[in-house]
C-alpha cells in the first residue's frame, strides 16, 4: 500500500531539452512488482487519477502481474518525481507530490476483509509521511493484518525525525517484520550505532523479526526462533540505477516468507533480487523473474556471478 509516482529520468544534468524517459515507480509499486515476480499473488492499494494517466498507470501495474482490484481512481494530480542517475548509481531527486491524489489514501480505503485475510501486508514510512490520512490508513492496516511488514524508508525531505520515529514506535509492536537500513535509519530513528543494537531495540518494542539492511555489506537478521544470522550481500552484475533496490529486497523477502521459505532463505533471495534490479533503469525498469533471482543467488553462493537479463 502507498503512493504511485510518475518517474521522469535522465542520464544527464537537468536542463531544457534534455532527453528523458517516462516510467512508473514509487516504493509501493516497486515492492508489489518484486513480490509478484517472486511468486506471490499480489494486490496494490493506491489512489490514481481518474483520467487517461491513471488508466495508463493501472495498465502498467497489471502488466507487472499485480492485481488492480484494490486501486481507487479520484480527481486530482498524480505525484511526479524527476531523477538524474549516472552509471555509478548516484541519483538526485526532485519531487512534485504535495497534495497528490496518492496522498488522499485514507482509512476508508482499507477493506477489513481483504487486509485481515492477506498473507502479508507491506507498508512503509513514505506512506506514513505523505499525509495524515495515509498514515491513518497504514495504522488501520497494521491493526488488521495477521502479518504486517514495515519498511521505515525514512526520507528527511519528506518528514521529520520525530514524526518518523513516532510512526516506527507505533508500528513496530504490530510488525511481523521490520526492515530498517543501517546506518541512516537505525541511527536517526533508533539511536543505534550497530545493526545488532537496532535489531535488539526493535525486538524489545515487540517486533517479531528484524532485517537490518547494511547496503553493500549485507543483512543482519534477528527474530523469533532464529539465531542471529548474517546474510552477505550479492554483488550486482551491472549497476545502471539503484532506484528500487531496497524495495525489491522487501517485496521478494515478504513474498517468499509468505510462500513458506525460512526468513534466511527469503532474505537471501531478496538480496539477489536487489542486486539484479539495479541493472535496469527506474524503479521497475528491470524486475527479475523468480528463476533469474534463484539462479543469481545460487551463482553467488558458488562464486559464479553472471548477468541474467
Amino acid at each position: 500500500m502507498g503512493e504511485i509516482l510518475v518517474e521522469v529520468a535522465t542520464d544527464v544534468a537537468f536542463g531544457h531539452g534534455v532527453p528523458a524517459r517516462l516510467g512508473i515507480s514509487g516504493d509501493a509499486l516497486n515492492v508489489a512488482a518484486a513480490a509478484a515476480a517472486a511468486g506471490a499473488r499480489t494486490g496494490l492499494l493506491a489512489v490514481l487519477t481518474d483520467d487517461d494517466l491513471g488508466q495508463a498507470i493501472a495498465a502498467r501495474i497489471a502488466e507487472l502481474g499485480i492485481s488492480t482490484r484494490l486501486l481507487t481512481f479520484r480527481t486530482g494530480q498524480q505525484g511526479v518525481y524527476l531523477v538524474h542517475s549516472d552509471p555509478e548509481g548516484q541519483r538526485e531527486f526532485s519531487y512534485a507530490r504535495n497534495g497528490s491524489v496518492g496522498s488522499s489514501l485514507g482509512p476508508d480505503d482499507v477493506d477489513p476483509a481483504v487486509f485481515a485475510a492477506a498473507g502479508a501486508v507491506v507498508a512503509g514510512g513514505i506512506a506514513c509521511a505523505i499525509s495524515d490520512t495515509s498514515r491513518a490508513a497504514v495504522f488501520k492496516a497494521a491493526d488488521l493484518a495477521g502479518r504486517f511488514v514495515f519498511d521505515p524508508n525514512f526520507r528527511p525531505r519528506l518528514t521529520s525525525v520525530e514524526a518518523a520515529t513516532t510512526a516506527l514506535l507505533r508500528l513496530a509492536p504490530q510488525s511481523h517484520l521490520v526492515t530498517p537500513s543501517f546506518p541512516g535509519e537505525t541511527t536517526a530513528l533508533l539511536g543505534s550505532s550497530t545493526p545488532a543494537q537496532a535489531a535488539a531495540k526493535l525486538l524489545s518494542l515487540g517486533a517479531t523479526n528484524v532485517a537490518v539492511t547494511c547496503g553493500a555489506e549485507g543483512i543482519q537478521l534477528e527474530g523469533e526462533g532464529l539465531d542471529s544470522t548474517w546474510i552477505d550481500s550479492i554483488p550486482a552484475p551491472a549497476v545502471v540505477d539503484q532506484t528500487g533496490a531496497g524495495d525489491a529486497f522487501v517485496g521478494t523477502l515478504t513474498a517468499r516468507m509468505v510462500l513458506g521459505d525460512s526468513l534466511p532463505e527469503a532474505a537471501r533471495l531478496g538480496a539477489a533480487a536487489a542486486s539484479l534490479v539495479v541493472g535496469g533503469k527506474g524503479g521497475t525498469g528491470f524486475i527479475p523473474t523468480l528463476d533469474q533471482t534463484r539462479a543469481h543467488a545460487a551463482g553467488a553462493a558458488k562464486g559464479e556471478l553472471t548477468w541474467h537479463a
